[in-house]
């Protein structure tokens, strides 16, 4: 590129491009006026008389606009460097710029203060109007955040997203939305495409954090009429689709099996809930249905979300535990195995138990590895951390997320850690905290005990959980089965 020339420079910097740079102002002659474009090149050269400094942020489209009127010049940049898209320029400045027309300069924002006392009044206006752009850029990206709690079934995952649903009003919480997407997507095929379904999971997943259910919308069966449907799965555990502003009035004879508990409403309005989606400040979503975290790289990739994954874990005896009781029919072939029946255990069931744990230890190896991409966003929790020391664990995960801990969620969490037995059951989100813990430990037979650690081994170590020998180790609460373990964040 020459000096003199009379083309236009414009820059188009790819999104995720951290390496070093020179960022050039290069002033051009075009008939009676000068313009001056920001350009890109790389070298390792500098020459710059009167320089000062400033940070901007560089998005992937012209940045920077400039019309002025004098001989042509060039201004340079120092050498660019940092990550996420900032880069640190060098400016020098051009004593012989008077007029100033701003084009697209929304996306380029000021982050320190600098000073160009040899410039036009002008420019110092549109530094300003930068400046204040960036400082409302700043609260946008501070205060809006998106977590994902990633989980399998019976890992007490409805409990830790209560913490979440318990936030107020700022915080719009979904309780399982891919449901719907399994669903639909085992009746097409006859069973669930792991291939297919992990891209279908990422990007509805993408469109709900964006506040956007026409995705889901397509899952959902019946399909909604004018976005209105009575069939969202367990819409009465998401505090945020039954306030006020999505409920919207009931319809005589019309039926909702997951209707609002809180408040009497008619079926669920998706524009309404997606209105008031966009005026939260927090996005969470909970979901047992996410195999691979590796899967969901484009959500923290992408420029719009400021993401963070929390994947909850659990023993897996416990879990194959609290399965046997809430799934039984589905898991009666390990109770008749464990009770001494004729029939040897099916291998099918211990290869599919295999598999899970694999993917559950794969996808936390990856999160405890942060590769760059996850830096920053992934936290792995026990559920029996949360479960013997709830307010911390809470504390630590609000922290992690960048959401405050409300005094609603404190209170929920006091009220909901020690109830009764007769309150605490299956699918409640009341626990004993405690007591939950423990209780697989004189459920589970010892024998169905040594298949998990036999098909589970590694997940088991990498999680903090202890082997047992003997059936009167595992029933001895005196012998804890939780190791001591901080897992980096």
């Amino acid at each position: 590129m020459q000096q003199g020339g009379a083309r236009q420079s414009r820059l188009f910097l790819p999104m995720n491009a951290h390496l070093s740079a020179r960022f050039t102002f290069f002033i051009t002659r075009r008939s009676t006026s000068t313009v001056l474009s920001l350009c890109l090149y790389w070298s390792s050269k500098t020459s710059c008389s009167h320089s000062e400094n400033f940070t901007g942020t560089v998005q992937p489209f012209p940045v920077l606009r400039l019309e002025s009127f004098g001989p042509p010049s060039v201004l340079e940049a120092g050498r660019g460097r940092g990550r996420d898209g900032m880069r640190e320029l060098k400016l020098c400045s051009h004593k012989n710029l008077k007029a100033l027309r701003v084009g697209v300069f929304s996306h380029l924002s000021l982050k320190h203060n600098f000073s160009f006392p040899t410039l036009s009044k002008d420019f110092m206006v549109m530094k300003q109007r930068l400046e204040n752009h960036s400082e409302h850029q700043e609260v946008v990206k501070k205060v809006r955040k998106h977590v994902l709690l990633l989980a399998t079934t019976r890992t007490g995952s409805s409990f830790v997203g209560e913490f979440f649903n318990q936030q107020g009003d700022n915080m719009f919480y979904l309780f399982e939305p891919l449901w719907h997407v399994e669903k639909m997507l085992t009746l097409d095929t006859g069973g669930t495409n792991a291939t297919a379904s992990a891209k279908a999971y990422r990007d509805v997943l993408q469109q709900l954090f964006l506040c956007d259910f026409s995705l889901l919308e397509s899952f959902i069966d019946p399909l909604p009429v004018n976005h209105i449907t009575t069939s969202l799965f367990r819409r009465e555990s998401s505090s945020s689709l039954c306030e006020e502003s999505v409920c919207s009035p009931v319809i005589k004879g019309i039926f909702e099996r997951y209707r609002c508990k809180i408040r009497r409403c008619g079926p669920l309005n998706l524009t309404m809930a997606s209105e008031s989606c966009v005026k939260k400040d927090h996005r969470v979503i909970k979901s047992v249905r996410v195999r691979q975290l590796e899967n969901l790289r484009p959500l923290a990739e992408d420029p719009r979300l400021d993401i963070r994954f929390i994947q909850l874990v659990r023993d897996p005896r416990a879990v194959l535990a609290s399965r046997m009781v809430a799934f039984a029919a589905k898991y009666k072939s390990w109770k008749q195995w464990a009770l001494g029946g004729d029939r040897p255990l099916d291998e099918d069931e211990v290869k599919k138990l295999k598999g899970n744990c694999d993917n559950i230890r794969l996808s936390a190896e990856v999160g405890l590895r942060q590769p760059p991409w996850l830096r920053s966003r992934y936290m792995l929790v026990r559920y029996e951390d949360i479960a013997r020391f709830p307010m911390r664990k809470a504390t630590e995960m609000f922290r992690f997320s960048g959401i405050p801990l409300t005094p609603q969620v404190k209170a929920w969490i006091l009220k909901n850690t020690q109830v009764s037995k007769e309150i605490s059951g299956v699918y409640s989100t009341q626990k004993n905290s405690s007591e939950q813990v423990e209780k697989w430990r004189f459920s589970l037979p010892f024998k169905i005990a040594q298949v998990v650690q036999r098909a589970c081994g590694p997940t088991l170590k990498l999680f903090g959980y202890k082997f047992v020998s003997s059936e009167k180790m595992l029933t001895d609460k005196s012998i804890s089965l939780i190791e001591d373990k901080v897992f980096s964040v």
